[in-house]
C-alpha cells in the first residue's frame, strides 16, 4: 500500500445556493488514521467529504493533501487545470452510498475497467490488480458474477475493491452502509476495519456509532455546517459536553434501541 496521506482543512466555506453548507470548517487528518464524521442529516458531512476531492467546489478557505492545495492554483485564486486535478485525485479513493457498478460487467470487469481507462494499464495487468483487490475484500469466489447476482453488501465490497485497485493513499467513505439491509452491514464494516489496521488514511461519514467507537482515531461532530467538536471517540460518544452532541446521541440511541 502506498504511503498514507495527510489532509489539512482550513476555514472552508461552501454554499448550495442560499444555503450555507459549510461554515469555516477546520480539521486535521493525520496520515494512517481514521476520522469518522458524524451528525444529523444535512449537517454538511457529505459536502465536506466531496470538497476534499473537489467533487464539490468550496468557495473559500483551503484544503491541502500532503501540503498541496486541491482545487485551486493558490488560496482564493484560479481553479487548477483539470489535468492537475485528475492527477491529485488518483491518490484518493471514494466509496459512495450507491454502488455505481456497471450492470453488464462482472465484478472483475468493474474493478479492472477503471485501471485500464484511468491508469492506462494493459488488460492483463489490470485484471491481475483487480483480482488482488477482490481477494482483499473477500470476493475471490465472486469475480465472474455480475452485480445482479451479488448481494448489496457484496456490491459495495466490489466498489471498495475498485477504489483500492487504484492504490490510493486516502480513502473517503460516504455512508457506505446506508443503502444496505442491516444483516449486510457487518461484512462491509469488516473490510473497512481491515483497511484501518493496515494504516490506510480514512475519512468516513457514518451513522454506525459502533464502528466509530471501535475503529476511529478521532470523531468529528457536525451540525448545520459547523464542526462542533473533534476528539477521541470516547470523549465524543460517551462523555460529550456539548448539548448538541448529547441530543444527537440521545436520538440515535432511541432509534436504535429494541
Amino acid at each position: 500500500m502506498p504511503g498514507a496521506s495527510s489532509v489539512e482543512i482550513r476555514k472552508v466555506n461552501k454554499h448550495h445556493g442560499q444555503f450555507h453548507a459549510l461554515k469555516d470548517v477546520d480539521l486535521d487528518i493525520l496520515p494512517g488514521k481514521v476520522t469518522c464524521l458524524i451528525g444529523p442529516s444535512g449537517s454538511g458531512k457529505s459536502t465536506l467529504l466531496r470538497c476534499i476531492n473537489f467533487l464539490d467546489e468550496y468557495e473559500s478557505g483551503e484544503i491541502r493533501i500532503d501540503g498541496q492545495l486541491i482545487g485551486y492554483e493558490s488560496p482564493g485564486g484560479r481553479k487548477m487545470p483539470a489535468r492537475k486535478l485528475r492527477e491529485m485525485r488518483r491518490s484518493i479513493g471514494m466509496v459512495f452510498q450507491q454502488f455505481n457498478l456497471w450492470p453488464h460487467m462482472t465484478a472483475l470487469g468493474n474493478v479492472a475497467e477503471g485501471l485500464m481507462r484511468v491508469r492506462g494499464l494493459p488488460k492483463a495487468e489490470a485484471e491481475r490488480r483487480a483480482k488482488n483487490a477482490l481477494e482483499k475484500v473477500g470476493l475471490a469466489d465472486k469475480m465472474a458474477n455480475h452485480p445482479s447476482r451479488l448481494s448489496g453488501g457484496q456490491q459495495q465490497r466490489v466498489a471498495i475493491a475498485r477504489a483500492l485497485a487504484m492504490e490510493p493513499r486516502l480513502m473517503l467513505f460516504d455512508e457506505p452502509t446506508s443503502a444496505l439491509d442491516p444483516e449486510l452491514v457487518g461484512e462491509v464494516l469488516n473490510v473497512m476495519k481491515t483497511l484501518a489496521t493496515e494504516g490506510m488514511t480514512m475519512i468516513v461519514v457514518t451513522h454506525e456509532m459502533g464502528f466509530a467507537a471501535h475503529v476511529a482515531d478521532q470523531v468529528a461532530f457536525m451540525e448545520q455546517g459547523e464542526l462542533v467538536s473533534v476528539d477521541v471517540p470516547d470523549k465524543i460518544l460517551h462523555q460529550p459536553k456539548d448539548p448538541r452532541i448529547k441530543a444527537f446521541l440521545r436520538t440515535y440511541h432511541e432509534r436504535n434501541s429494541f
